[in-house]
C-alpha cells in the first residue's frame, strides 16, 4: 500500500483513525471481558430453575424406577410399583424437555452446556426401549443398573457444565455441589444393587465387588466434595451426617464391605431401606439449599461487577469520545491550513502567474506586491512554510515580469533589425530597379535578376523576424488578388521556384488585407517542400474551393514524416505557440502559425502517398472572394487608363496560362533571354512602381499570342549608352513619369511573352485555364542558385 499519494485529508485521518480505532477495540475488548462473567453470574439463577432443579428431579426418579426395575428382574413377578414410578418419571422428562427448550436456557448457556443438555435428552429417549428390555427380561440386573446409571452419569455431566462462572470461589462451590450429587448417586447404585441382592437372597457373580466399589468411591467422592465447600458448607455437612441414620448407614455399608461374597448379605432389608431413605433426602435437601445459597451470592456479585462495568464502560466512551473529537479538531485545523496553503499555490501556479504573464504581455504594468500578497497561516511550521511560499509567489511574480520584460525587449531588437533589414532590402530592391531598366548587357542582365530574387528571398527572411516579433509585415494590398497570381508570387520568393508546378487551381481571389501574409505562408512551405525532398523531384501546388473557403495543397515527394512527428507539427501549426528561442531550427514552423492565427487560416500536414507530405492550407471563406478581373490588354489601351494592382493581375493570370505563337524571323539574332522568376508578387521585377521599360522588346507582335513570364529579349545595340550613377535612395517622380514608365512596362510585357517560346508540347486552346509552373525559354539557361539555408516549417531534416 503506497501512502506517499495519498491526499492530505486522508493522511491525516488514517493518522487519527489507527489509534481511536485501537483505543475503542481496547475499550470494546475490556468491556466484553467483564459484561460476560457478570452475565455468567446474573444467568447462574436461570441455569439453577431451568435445568438443575428440573435435571435433579428426573435423577431422583430415574433412581427410584431403577432400584425397582432391579428388584423387577431379581424376582419372577411383576411389580406394580413399577408402572406408577415410570409414569412419575416421564413427567420429570417432560418438565425438563419443557425447560430446557426455553429461550431463556439457550440464551444463558453456552456452547458446552448445550452440548451436554443435548446429550442428557438424547441419553433419556433411549428410556422406553430400555424398559421393554427390561419387561421382556432381556436384560440382566447389571444392565438395567447400567442403563439408569448412564442416564444420571448424563445428567450430572449437563450439571458440571453449568459451573463455568467468572468467580473462581462460586465456580469451586458449583463443583463441590455436583460432586455431591455424585456421590449421593454412587449411594443409589449401591442401593439398587442390594435391593436386587436382598430380593434374590445372595450374591450374584461379580455382584459384590461391584457394591464394594460403589461404596469406596462414593466415600471418597464426599470427602474430595465436602473439602471445597465454603467453611459454613462443611460445618453444616459435619453436622449432618452426625445423626443417627448417616451412622445407621455407615455401619451397614461397614458389613456389606466385609460379608461373605457368596452368601446372604448380612444386613436387614427394612433398616437398610430406611436408613437410605433418610439419608438420601437429607443429602438432597443439602444440595439444594446449598445450591440456592450460591445462586443469592451470585446475583449480589454480578451488580456489583455490572456496575463497575457501567462507570468504566462510560469512562472509557467519554476517553474514546474526547479522543476522537480532539483528533477531529486537529486534524480539521491541520488540513484546512495546509488547504489553504495549497490552494494558493494552486491558485498562482495555474491562475495568477498566467494572468500576470497575459498582461504583461498586453503592456499591462504590474504590481508584485499585489500580485503575490503575503500569506499568514500561524507562527508554527505550517506558518512558516506559509511565510516562506510567500517569497515564492513573490520571486515567480518578479521572475515573470523580468521574462516577460526581456522577451518584449527581444521582440523589440528582432523588430528593430528586421525593420532596418526591411529598409535597407527596399532600397536595394529600387537599385535594382533602376540598374535592370539601365542595363543593356544581357549578362549583366541576367545576373542583376539572380540578385534581385535573392533580394526578394531576403526580404522574406526579414520578415520572418517582424512575424515572430508580434508585428506585422510591411507589405499590403488594398483590392483583392486572384489566387493563381497569389500562388505564383509565393514561388517567387522560392530559391527553386523551377522545382514547382502549379497545377489545376479553381479561379478565386483573396481580399487584400491576407494577400502579403498568405504569400509569405505560401511561400515557407513551398520552399520547406523543396528543401526536404531530393532535387530531381517535382513538387506541385494546387488550388480547390471547397464548401468552408478555398483549399491549398502542396505536395512534395521528399523525405516524409512520421506519425508522431505529423502529429505534433500540426498540433503547433493549430496552436500558434509562443516563439521558443531554443526552438530555432522550427523557425518556420512559428512563422506559417503565426501568419495562420492571425487570419484564422487552418494549416495541417498529411502524408502523401509512400512518401513525402502534403501541406493543406484553408483559407476561410471571409478572406476569399470572386476572381478579379483581368482587365484590357496593355498593348491596346494606354497606360493612363490601366490600374496598377489589375495590370499585376492580368499580368500574372497571363503568364500562367500557355499560349501557342510563332517564333519571328528576327529570332535567331536574338540571344537567350535570363529566366526570372514567376510574377505574382510585388517583386522588384514585377511590381507596381517599378516602371521598367523593355526597350528591347519587339512592339509589332500580337498580343493574342501572349505566353509565359515577361521576359527581355537580348540585344546589343551598336553603341553603348552613357550608364548614370545612381545612388541608393530612389530619386522622386512625378505623377506623368510614373504612368509613362507603367505603360512602358505592360507594353515591354506583352512584347516579351510575345516572344517566348514554349519548351513544351503543344499548347492548349486560348482561353484554357489550366495554370502551369514558370515558363523558361527552350533555349535560355537557368541562373546559378546560391545555396541558402531553408526554413524549417516542421519537418525533420
Amino acid at each position: 500500500m503506497r501512502t506517499r499519494d495519498w491526499p492530505i485529508r486522508s493522511k491525516l485521518t488514517a493518522l487519527v483513525v489507527a489509534p481511536v480505532t485501537a483505543l475503542l477495540a481496547l475499550w470494546i475488548f475490556a468491556t466484553t471481558l467483564t459484561f460476560g462473567p457478570a452475565l455468567n453470574l446474573l444467568s447462574a439463577r436461570t441455569l439453577l430453575y431451568d435445568l438443575g432443579r428440573p435435571g435433579e428431579a428426573v435423577v431422583t426418579e430415574l433412581q427410584r424406577e431403577r432400584r425397582l426395575s432391579v428388584v423387577q428382574l431379581a424376582s419372577a413377578t411383576e411389580l406394580p410399583a413399577l408402572d406408577e414410578q415410570r409414569q412419575r418419571t416421564d413427567r420429570a422428562i417432560a418438565e425438563l424437555r419443557r425447560r430446557v427448550d426455553g429461550e431463556a436456557l439457550r440464551d444463558a448457556a453456552d456452547d458446552l452446556l448445550e452440548d451436554r443438555v443435548d446429550r442428557l435428552l438424547t441419553a433419556v429417549a433411549a428410556l422406553p426401549t430400555g424398559r421393554e428390555f427390561i419387561d421382556d427380561r432381556m436384560m440382566d440386573r447389571a444392565g438395567a443398573i447400567g442403563l439408569y446409571s448412564g442416564m444420571v452419569s448424563a445428567a450430572f455431566q449437563a450439571f458440571a457444565g453449568m459451573a463455568t462462572l467468572s468467580d473462581p470461589a462460586i465456580n469451586r462451590q458449583a463443583l463441590a455441589l455436583t460432586a455431591l450429587g455424585r456421590s449421593r448417586e454412587l449411594l443409589g447404585q449401591t442401593d439398587a444393587m442390594l435391593a436386587g441382592v436382598l430380593t434374590a437372597g445372595r450374591f450374584a457373580q461379580g455382584e459384590h465387588a461391584q457394591l464394594v466399589q460403589a461404596i469406596g468411591n462414593q466415600r471418597w467422592l464426599t470427602e474430595s466434595a465436602v473439602a471445597d465447600l465454603p467453611e459454613a458448607g462443611r460445618v453444616a455437612y459435619q453436622r449432618l451426617t452426625e445423626n443417627e441414620a448417616f451412622t445407621s448407614l455407615r455401619a451397614m455399608q461397614e458389613a456389606l464391605i466385609g460379608a461373605n461374597r457368596s452368601g446372604r448379605p448380612p444386613v436387614d432389608a427394612a433398616s437398610w431401606q430406611a436408613s437410605y431413605d433418610a439419608v438420601q433426602q437429607q443429602l438432597r435437601d443439602f444440595e439444594l439449599s446449598e445450591a440456592d445459597a450460591l445462586t443469592d451470592r451470585s446475583v449480589p456479585m454480578a451488580v456489583r461487577i455490572l456496575v463497575r462495568l457501567a462507570a468504566a464502560g462510560v469512562l472509557g466512551l467519554v476517553a474514546v469520545v474526547v479522543s476522537v473529537l480532539v483528533a477531529l479538531r486537529v486534524g480539521r485545523t491541520l488540513v484546512r491550513r495546509l488547504s489553504g496553503v495549497r490552494t494558493a499555490a494552486l491558485e498562482l501556479a495555474e491562475h495568477r502567474l498566467p494572468d500576470v504573464v497575459t498582461r504583461l504581455r498586453r503592456g499591462e504594468q504590474v504590481d508584485v506586491a499585489r500580485e503575490a500578497p503575503p500569506l499568514e497561516y500561524g507562527h508554527d511550521e505550517i506558518g512558516e512554510v506559509g511565510r516562506a511560499f510567500t517569497e515564492v509567489q513573490r520571486t515567480a511574480v518578479q521572475a515573470a515580469v523580468d521574462e516577460v520584460t526581456l522577451r518584449r525587449g527581444l521582440n523589440e531588437v528582432f523588430l528593430n533589425i528586421a525593420r532596418r533589414s526591411q529598409s535597407l532590402v527596399h532600397r536595394q530592391l529600387h537599385l535594382l530597379d533602376r540598374m535592370e531598366r539601365r542595363s543593356e548587357d544581357p549578362d549583366e542582365l541576367a545576373e542583376l535578376f539572380q540578385v534581385d530574387h535573392l533580394a526578394t528571398r531576403l526580404r522574406r527572411h526579414a520578415e520572418d523576424l517582424v512575424i515572430l516579433a508580434g508585428s506585422a509585415p510591411g507589405r499590403g494590398w488594398r483590392n483583392p488578388v486572384a489566387m493563381v497570381d497569389l500562388i505564383r508570387g509565393a514561388i517567387s520568393e522560392v530559391e527553386a521556384y523551377e522545382r514547382v508546378d502549379v497545377t489545376a487551381v479553381q479561379p478565386a481571389g483573396v481580399l487584400g488585407r491576407a494577400v502579403g501574409d498568405v504569400i509569405h505562408l505560401l511561400a515557407e512551405l513551398v520552399e520547406n517542400a523543396t528543401a526536404f525532398s531530393p532535387p530531381d523531384t517535382r513538387v506541385t501546388v494546387t488550388g480547390t474551393q471547397v464548401a468552408n473557403g478555398y483549399a491549398l495543397e502542396i505536395t512534395d515527394q521528399g523525405l516524409g514524416m512520421s506519425a508522431a512527428a505529423l502529429e505534433t507539427a500540426n498540433t503547433r501549426l493549430a496552436s500558434s505557440p509562443e516563439f521558443d528561442p531554443a526552438q530555432s531550427a522550427r523557425l518556420g514552423l512559428f512563422v506559417v502559425a503565426r501568419l495562420a492565427a492571425r487570419h484564422g487560416v487552418r494549416v495541417r500536414l498529411r502524408p502523401a502517398g509512400e512518401s513525402g507530405v502534403t501541406a493543406v492550407v484553408l483559407v476561410p471563406t471571409d478572406l476569399v472572394t470572386s476572381e478579379p478581373p483581368a482587365g484590357p490588354d496593355p498593348a491596346t489601351l494606354g497606360a493612363a487608363s490601366a490600374d496598377p494592382g489589375r495590370r499585376l493581375a492580368r499580368t500574372a493570370r497571363r503568364g500562367a496560362v500557355t499560349r501557342s505563337r510563332t517564333r519571328p524571323s528576327a529570332a535567331p539574332s536574338a540571344s537567350p533571354a535570363p529566366p526570372a522568376p514567376p510574377t505574382g508578387a510585388p517583386t522588384s521585377a514585377s511590381s507596381p512602381g517599378n516602371g521598367r521599360d523593355d526597350e528591347s522588346a519587339t512592339p509589332d507582335e500580337p498580343a493574342d499570342e501572349l505566353d509565359g513570364l515577361p521576359r527581355r529579349v537580348r540585344r546589343r545595340t551598336p553603341t553603348a549608352h552613357p550608364r548614370s550613377t545612381v545612388t541608393d535612395m530612389p530619386s522622386p517622380r512625378s505623377p506623368e513619369e510614373v504612368r509613362r514608365v507603367m505603360a512602358a512596362l505592360q507594353a515591354g510585357t506583352a512584347r516579351g511573352r510575345a516572344t517566348v517560346i514554349t519548351p513544351t508540347a503543344p499548347a492548349p486552346a486560348a482561353g484554357s485555364a489550366a495554370p502551369t509552373g514558370p515558363a523558361v525559354p527552350a533555349t535560355s539557361t537557368d541562373p546559378p542558385t546560391t545555396p541558402e539555408t531553408p526554413t524549417a516549417t516542421g519537418r525533420d531534416a
